[in-house]
């Protein structure tokens, strides 16, 4: 699967399923697939669809996690 719309976060926890949680919500909303992988510095979160994945970007921001665009 292409890997052009990810972000990677550096979360753990609570935190990680928060964020699980508002990934399936974002892509069910958008009618899109999304995966997790394992980054080297925390879990990339990837999405079939760019605006996807920046509604997942805005969230992190709203959660005060930070992240960074694959």
């Amino acid at each position: 699967m292409p890997e052009e719309n990810c972000v990677i976060v550096r979360a753990a926890g609570r935190q990680l399923d928060l964020l699980r949680d508002e990934a399936f919500r974002i892509a069910k909303g958008a009618n899109v697939g999304w995966w997790t992988d394992r980054a080297q510095v925390g879990t990339k979160f990837c999405f079939e669809d760019a605006k996807a994945k920046a509604s997942f970007a805005a969230a992190c921001n709203n959660l005060g996690i930070p992240y960074r665009e694959n």
